[in-house]
């Protein structure tokens, strides 16, 4: 039995192909009837799944490709984000971002929109310039906005939809080095009224709480050398830490990556957690929602209303920003966006009941789900939220026209060929 990372998915697929070559690899695309490509294994939702072949991509070779003339890396698919960013940083570059975890694959996260936080940083999809894919006719491709235009905006987050992805090319910037601070209870009436002052004050900032009465528990404040102010000892009414914290506080801080205000290279900050350890036992739920930032406060002053349903739930709810791009299928689409991220205990049956209540307050700010978490919302409503839609299921009947690469979770959302 193959599962996900968090064992909340049994995988389907009847076939499994570790293909050694890239050739090998274009034979299994072409005589599969049905196929989809396995990461990390770090989407909560079945949007990897398939009833068909999975591959998984671990034996190709591992490369990381770095141009110094145009600034850029070209990647394997199935590297891990900590891996690609340990080889980029020994040559003196970075990613503007990074996600909690740096366990997930390049491909992957880039393929589902995923994010890290920061006000004026995208997510991990944005620094994307370039592709190569193995579509569905076993025929290799490159991708990028100077060969297709302004379609390569919608086949950077494609769900796995449109094409096989063996290689990501990124722009890169130059190497830099973060600070990490933390502070702790934040007034929620402190946090609200002073919410984009709070979430702008540091290059990366994430607010963690279990939805106490009265309290923002934690704040991640991720600052870059030569452009921090001095940290106060107090922080719009929080206090700085003054000993290391994990966002669960009662959970060993070990894996956590460095703070204190001790300088380390972007790759070692950014994240929540250490590459060198599991974050934890993958004994949980996760959803997130996107929404506008002007919207924010309003949607968690909602939602601090039912905090009695969700505390008794919820191992901790991050709250990230991330800003705007012109993906078609990104959370971040024309939108500079919150990210309101519930990590459950893992009682599906009661998060599921929880869930439509949550999508309800939050339906009016025309809420987006993380294409790789739980939800429960009507797909007609998800799809309605992306304008670029009927665009994209136009890609997918032009690159995938068997529908190959379709599988359940695409068709029960409705994201189908045109």
């Amino acid at each position: 039995m193959r599962t996900n990372w968090a064992r909340n998915q049994v995988f389907g697929a009847t076939d499994v192909q570790r293909p050694h070559t890239i050739s090998a690899l274009q034979r299994t695309v072409k005589s599969a009837t049905g196929i989809k490509v396995l990461g990390a294994g770090h989407s909560f939702s079945r949007i990897a799944d398939t009833d068909g072949t999975h591959l998984i991509l671990d034996h190709l070779p591992a490369t990381v490709d770095i141009d110094t003339v145009a600034h850029t890396a070209r990647v394997s698919a199935q590297t891990r984000y900590g891996q690609f960013a340990l080889q980029i940083a020994a040559a003196g570059y970075a990613v503007p971002n990074m996600a909690s975890l740096p366990h997930i694959s390049v491909a992957g996260a880039v393929a589902t929109g995923t994010h890290g936080s920061g006000m004026r940083i995208g997510n991990l999809a944005t620094p994307v310039v370039a592709m190569t894919v193995v579509l569905a006719s076993g025929d290799v491709q490159e991708w990028s906005a100077a060969s297709h235009g302004e379609a390569f905006a919608g086949m950077v987050v494609h769900l796995g939809g449109l094409a096989v992805v063996t290689h990501v090319t990124m722009a890169l910037v130059p190497a830099f080095e973060v600070r990490q601070d933390v502070y702790i209870d934040l007034p929620f009436e402190s946090a609200m009224e002073h919410f984009s002052e709070i979430m702008g004050a540091s290059y990366s900032v994430s607010l963690f709480t279990l939805w106490n009465e009265g309290v923002v528990d934690q704040i991640w404040r991720k600052s870059v050398a030569g452009e921090e102010s001095p940290l106060p000892a107090e922080f719009y009414g929080a206090r700085r830490a003054d000993r290391p914290y994990h966002p669960i506080d009662t959970i060993d801080v070990a894996p956590c990556t460095e703070q204190l205000g001790v300088y380390g290279p972007w790759h070692a900050r950014l994240p929540h957690f250490k590459m060198e350890f599991t974050a934890s036992s993958g004994d949980e739920l996760q959803t997130e929602y996107f929404l506008g930032h002007q919207d924010a406060v309003s949607a968690l002053e909602a939602l601090y209303l039912i905090r009695h349903l969700i505390a008794p739930l919820v191992l901790v709810c991050e709250i990230r920003t991330i800003a705007r791009d012109n993906l078609w299928l990104s959370g971040q689409y024309q939108r500079d966006s919150v990210a309101i991220h519930f990590t459950w205990k893992n009682a599906w049956a009661d998060v599921q009941r929880l869930l439509p209540v949550i999508e309800s307050i939050l339906a009016p700010y025309g809420v987006r789900p993380h294409w790789g978490k739980l939800f429960t919302m009507d797909p007609e409503r998800v799809r309605a939220t992306y304008p670029r839609m009927h665009d994209f299921q136009r890609l997918m009947g032009i690159y995938d026209p068997t529908e190959k690469l379709t599988n359940d979770y695409l068709t029960g959302l409705g994201i189908t060929k045109l």
